[in-house]
């Protein structure tokens, strides 16, 4: 099958199969005399895998990291188990930090002093910083440790 048919079998963009192969999450199939790229079933069962593992929280670098060892029958149940767990552990560290960061929100949002169509200045709109860091936390995995400095 070609790249449009492929890709309407996996229900993806031609050119989320394109970046997919560029990445080195799916290797580039065999062409066809014509230039054309020809998938099999193997090649719909394995995006549709990434696609599953990307629904359930999984980056394409986790993805990625387990794939050859899927690809080499090395990829049992336990290691299944370990790596929702830690993926189960990852969402319940996020949704702490989710949680101060909306108390933080809140705290700033009840120490709002001006009237509601007054305009103010940055210097009147930066919230206190509480100290419990989430804000922070949320800023550098978004963002990359880069975030976090002042210049």
């Amino acid at each position: 099958m070609n790249i449009s048919q492929f890709a309407l079998a996996c229900q993806v963009s031609t050119d989320t199969v394109r970046y997919y192969e560029k990445q080195g999450i799916i290797k580039a199939p065999a062409r066809q005399e014509n230039g054309y790229r020809r998938y099999s079933q193997v090649d719909i069962e394995l995006l549709r895998f990434v696609r599953g593992a990307q629904a359930l929280g999984f980056s394409l670098a986790e993805i990625q990291a387990i794939l050859p060892r899927l690809a080499q029958g090395q990829f049992g149940r336990a290691d299944i188990e370990q790596q929702l767990l830690t993926k189960m552990a990852q969402i319940d560290a996020h949704m702490r930090q989710l949680r101060t960061l909306k108390k933080e929100l809140q705290a700033t949002f009840t120490s709002l002093t001006c009237e509601p169509e007054q305009a103010v200045n940055t210097r009147q709109s930066t919230a206190t910083p509480t100290g419990s860091g989430a804000a922070e936390a949320l800023t550098r995995k978004a963002f990359g440790k880069a975030a976090g400095r002042s210049n």
